[in-house]
Order: structure tokens, then C-alpha cells, then sequence
């Protein structure tokens, strides 16, 4: 898709779903019912099949740019730079500790030596905070990721905090934005194969269909056995019980193998957090039910 496409997509922010008002409908029932700002960006396995809803705005993705990292840490491997099979030496002191990492936890001594992949699958598909920071580094920070995914021609986001960064303050969280049809545009352009080598491609797909984050959210009212790759975000509540993130973005695969790209971002939300994971599940549902109806 080429950037002046993305610009008139963005620019517009309605459907071009040749059914579009049962679908829309459904998410503004959803979305409306609760105390949140929600966005959504759908684009269906047709041509021009695109939908947002309140895309007009800078939704903090929280874990969600993992992704993202992952595509730019891929890119290098496909150059030539580097391996999936080098080894990354991680001393225990440079393990943060009041953060959420299954990779600390599973190597409680520290001092950890781990292949790039092992690290790509804890940073991805379980969403360790500690296993971001190691690749931002590896990769020479975060501008230089925003950069990366902005040469994609995906405009509207930006990359720009460390998750150590975050985690100092609250609104810091906010410098790390996208909109809805931006995740969505991203992960079409992964699925149609014009980012990475099918090696590697392959290799982010399959930590992505083993992610264990979110299985409320677009997995959660999905047909048992549904094909899902995602990646999730979330904050917890600030003093005020405000959530400043529930995310999910990923590619569903429909029983004929046709597949959907779904982004939603739950910000500033009042709800408790199972409500804010149950909007996703929701809005998750209704598009698999649309792409299911005849015709579709």
C-alpha cells in the first residue's frame, strides 16, 4: 500500500465495507456502553474491506510496539546483522525487578545467556518488559526503531520511550502512540509478506500465534482452536482507577482461511479491567460473526 493510500485511509476514518452499517453499528454498541475511549480499525480479507472507529486519536500502545520492535529486530537479521541463534549475555543487574518479566522469573540467579529468538519469544508472546529493553538496546534505541516503522510508510505512531522510561512516570506511557488503522495497516503489510523474508516472517508469526498475554481479549469469544497472532498492551490503573491502556492487535484466521487484521485500544478508561478485556472480546466477535455471514 503506498503512503498516499495511507494518508486518504487515515484521513477518512469511515468504511468501506459493502455492508457497512451492521458491523459499525455493533461496535458503536459496544464502545458506547462504557466509560472508555475505544478505537478500532478493521481490515477484512477483501479489497478495500476497512473499517475505523474513532481513529482520530493518539492511543499509548503500551506493549503493543513489541511488535514493532520485533519487526525492526527481524529486518536486521534478514540484512545480514544479525542472528537468530547469537547469544545475548544479560547480567542481574540490569534486570529491573518491579516489572512484569517471565524471563526473570524463569532465570531467578540472572546472569542470563539467551539466543535472540528465545528473547524475541519472551518479548513477544509473553510480553517481558525486561526482554524489550535488551532488544531496544540492541537496536540502538528507540528512534531508531521509530524511524524503521515509519519508513513502512505507517505514519501515525510513534516509538519513543523505553519501558524502564514508563515505568518512572505516568505520562510517559502517552509518548508511545498509535492509531488504530496504523496497527492495522502494519499488521497487513506483515501478513501480504511486504515486510521481512519468509524465514522470518514465519518465525514472528509463529511467537505470535503462542502469545499467553490477553487470552480475554480478541482470542476471548473466538471458536476454540481459532487461528490467532497477537500482541497485547496494558497499564495498570493511576490513583484515580483510570487505565491509561487495554490493547490488542492481531490477525485472525477464519475457518476457510481467510484472515482479518483487528486492532482495538481501550484508553482512559473508568471500567475495571476485565470490562475493558471483554470490549476487545466483543468487538472481536462481531467482526469474525460479519466475515462469516453470507456474502462475506
Amino acid at each position: 500500500m503506498n503512503k498516499v493510500l495511507v494518508f486518504i485511509l487515515l484521513a477518512i476514518g469511515s468504511t468501506s465495507f459493502a455492508q457497512p452499517g451492521s458491523l459499525r453499528e455493533k461496535i458503536l454498541e459496544i464502545t458506547t456502553a462504557h466509560k472508555a475511549l475505544t478505537g478500532v480499525a478493521i481490515i477484512g480479507p477483501a479489497k478495500n474491506d476497512t473499517l475505523t472507529v474513532n481513529n482520530h486519536h493518539h492511543y499509548p500502545m503500551q506493549s503493543v510496539y513489541k511488535f514493532h520492535l520485533a519487526l525492526a529486530i527481524l529486518d536486521k537479521v534478514d540484512r545480514g546483522e544479525l542472528t537468530l541463534d547469537q547469544m545475548i549475555d544479560i547480567d542481574k543487574e540490569e534486570l529491573m525487578v518491579e516489572t512484569w518479566s517471565p524471563m526473570r522469573d524463569d532465570y531467578p540467579g540472572g546472569d542470563i545467556e539467551i539466543s535472540l529468538r528465545d528473547l524475541l519469544r519472551y518479548t513477544v508472546a509473553k510480553s517481558d518488559n525486561n526482554g524489550c529493553d535488551f532488544l531496544l538496546r540492541l537496536y540502538g534505541g528507540t528512534k531508531p526503531v521509530d524511524t524503521y516503522i515509519r519508513g513502512l510508510g505507517i505514519s501515525d505512531v510513534s516509538i519513543a520511550a523505553t519501558e524502564a522510561e514508563m515505568h518512572r512516570e505516568w505520562e510517559v506511557q502517552y509518548t508511545n502512540w498509535s492509531t488504530p488503522l496504523s496497527a492495522a495497516l502494519l499488521l497487513q503489510q506483515f501478513r501480504n509478506g511486504e515486510i521481512l523474508s519468509d524465514a522470518s516472517r514465519k518465525v514472528l508469526w509463529d511467537i505470535m500465534v503462542e502469545t499467553s498475554t490477553g487470552a480475554n481479549r480478541i482470542r476471548g469469544l473466538l471458536p476454540s482452536g481459532t487461528i490467532v497472532g497477537n500482541k497485547t498492551g496494558t497499564s495498570g490503573p493511576n490513583d484515580q482507577n483510570i487505565s491509561a491502556a487495554t490493547n490488542d492487535i492481531g490477525i485472525v484466521q477464519l475457518p476457510d482461511g481467510r484472515r482479518f487484521m483487528l486492532a482495538v485500544f481501550v484508553t482512559d478508561s473508568h471500567e475495571e479491567h476485565e470490562v475493558n478485556e471483554r470490549i476487545i472480546a466483543e468487538i472481536s466477535k462481531a467482526a469474525w460473526d460479519h466475515f462469516q455471514s453470507p456474502g462475506r
